[in-house]
């Protein structure tokens, strides 16, 4: 069992070095990022953060507001593209990446061959994003390899519902777009060829996010179309069930499973997208909203993918914890968000609505899987954890990244920007403030800042954002490098909560371990309130570690001093700074 941690970045914002941020800006007004602007300096600057893998958001073509015809590729109609440089989870070539991240378009493959190459040369491994829900509504694959259709290519439209039918039909109803894009009009209203003339599709396709009405609503995934994994519209299954006892199966016994199992024509494709994207170099897939496609598509999905590629991280996007054991056990999952528990309950904390006794209770929910479940305080879809509506600051944001990195032997995720305090404050045109937008060409301020350029040596930064940074690279590197976070957990709110006293919802302590070496984690949440306390370490603690009676060091490693441990009676108690926004990385070496 390792600790990894996962740098997710968006593809094309990370080298934009524009600063002009026009609401719907084109690439040529706001610019754009390229695979080239991943150079070996930056490469390394990334993995001295700490981190083991890249997650390249946004590589798999998507439709797009860009004139590529020159290249062989179909321009995408206004109407169904979010934002100008799209949404990339409307995926239109599963076999092409996109155009706009490439020097040269018609060599945008080995472009990012190229990156996947340099990533591994800096130590690092590669994951790419499979949507398996839906695809963008008009699919053209220029890339196919031998024998490989497009999605829709062979189905029979006349039917609402098939099993080998890559999509969900509306027969003798054509496609109409949501009312309300008269309302917020694409491109922001501005006036583009194309939308001189409708988008045509007929008969209309059930959109993404399940809806079956020809006319989906605005707030709809209106922009994509839903895929058939073989459920039928009244919600039953058309293929093999995975019986229960295989919950405590290998990945290769759940592929000997389906061997010799008939399965649905989309099944197949994503499988073969699997095995491409993994023989090009990819180490890895992040699925998006995995709890819409059946557990039973994950068992053949990633059985097929570890018997080519073992050690392949596969994480997956779910909000829905009374699922999770399904997913990892039956689905076969590496890594699922931690959203809705511990990242919610951290919020929450910050903004003073939750206490930090909830962290406790979460991680007793979750210890029998606590390995699987992927920790982080930001990603493309959520607010950016410095801004004004989350924690603030990066700087309020640290006690929940110590907690996120320290409460398990699961991964971490930060996502580009988040170790310089990005604010996310502007208006990129579809998107909202808040949020890094992904689907407009933006800058990303803080982000450039460091980039300095393209010398990615933090030369434009802050002071403050500097010292940022080099905490985030201090804790990431710390949690790769201490095998006590892959050990037991302990927990000492407990038995520290009358020590705590008033500030018991702001201060949250906790302890790891192994046969070798003791962690003690300690953070206050708060940015005002402080106080020195002694944390108790209970008897039955201090005799796991098999310490005796005595004075000990612990070293905190994120402060660089030095605290005396005294153990008496079998109890041990050691005298903390629980100053505003205390973070504490204590470390033991515990006797043979």
């Amino acid at each position: 069992m390792k600790k990894h941690n996962i740098y997710q970045v968006f593809t094309r914002l990370f080298g934009n070095k524009k600063q002009v941020n026009l609401p719907w800006g084109s690439l040529e007004e706001n610019g754009v990022g390229k695979f080239s602007d991943f150079t070996d300096t930056a490469l390394d600057e990334i993995r001295k953060l700490g981190i083991t893998h890249i997650w390249y958001t946004g590589v798999p073509h998507h439709a797009l507001i860009n004139d590529y015809s020159q290249y062989g590729i179909s321009q995408d109609h206004p109407s169904i593209v979010k934002g100008r440089a799209g949404s990339p989870y409307a995926v239109k070539d599963y076999y092409s990446v996109n155009p706009d991240l490439a020097d040269d378009p018609s060599n945008r493959n080995q472009e990012f061959a190229e990156l996947i190459k340099r990533t591994h040369n800096a130590g690092m491994k590669v994951i790419i994003d499979i949507v398996p829900n839906h695809v963008a509504r008009v699919y053209q694959g220029l890339n196919n390899p031998i024998g490989v259709d497009d999605f829709g290519a062979g189905d029979n439209t006349d039917v609402d519902y098939h099993r080998d039918n890559n999509f969900y039909y509306i027969p003798q109803q054509a496609f109409e777009l949501p009312d309300a894009l008269t309302e917020c009009p694409p491109l922001g209203g501005e006036q583009h060829p194309m939308l001189k003339e409708p988008y045509l599709e007929s008969p209309a396709k059930w959109t993404g996010n399940g809806s079956r009405l020809a006319q989906p609503n605005h707030d709809d995934w209106y922009e994509t179309v839903k895929i058939n994994y073989g459920i039928k519209p009244d919600g039953s299954k058309d293929f093999d069930t995975l019986p229960d006892e295989f919950r405590s199966l290998s990945a290769q016994e759940h592929y000997q499973f389906w061997l010799d199992k008939s399965v649905p024509d989309s099944w197949q494709k994503f499988r073969d997208i699997a095995l491409y994207w993994l023989e090009q170099g990819v180490d890895g897939f992040r699925y998006d909203m995995a709890e819409v496609v059946p557990v039973e598509f994950w068992s053949y999905l990633n059985a097929c993918i570890k018997h080519q590629t073992p050690d392949a991280l596969l994480m997956a996007e779910v909000y829905e914890p009374e699922r999770y054991r399904d997913y990892i056990q039956l689905g076969k999952m590496d890594y699922l968000y931690d959203k809705v528990d511990l990242y919610d309950t951290l919020k929450a904390i910050i903004r003073g609505q939750a206490s930090t006794a909830e962290i406790g209770r979460i991680e007793y929910q979750l210890r029998d899987i606590e390995h699987h479940m992927l920790h982080f305080l930001d990603n493309h879809d959520e607010q950016r954890l410095a801004c004004s509506e989350f924690a603030g600051s990066g700087e309020n944001g640290k006690p929940a990244m110590l907690i996120s990195a320290c409460l398990s032997s699961a991964p971490t995720m930060i996502y580009f920007g988040q170790e310089v305090g990005e604010k996310a404050q502007e208006n990129a045109g579809f998107g909202l403030p808040t949020r890094t937008s992904i689907f407009d060409y933006v800058g990303v301020p803080a982000h450039q800042r460091w980039m300095n350029n393209g010398a990615f040596d933090g030369g434009l930064l802050s002071q403050s954002e500097k010292q940022l940074r080099a905490y985030y690279q201090t804790l990431l590197n710390l949690t790769l490098n201490h095998s006590a976070l892959t050990g037991e957990y302990h927990d000492l709110y407990a038995a520290n909560y009358e020590n705590f006293a008033h500030m018991h919802d702001k201060l949250y302590a906790f302890a790891r371990s192994d046969s070798h070496q003791a962690l003690v984690i300690a953070t206050n949440f708060s940015g005002n309130q402080a106080g020195d306390i002694e944390l108790i370490l209970p008897q039955e603690l201090i005799a796991h570690w098999r310490l005796k009676e005595g004075h000990y060091t612990l070293r905190d490693k994120l402060n660089q001093c030095d605290h005396p441990l005294i153990v008496k009676a079998g109890e041990g108690r050691v005298a903390l700074p629980f100053t505003p926004l205390a973070t504490m990385f204590l470390c033991l070496a515990l006797p043979a």
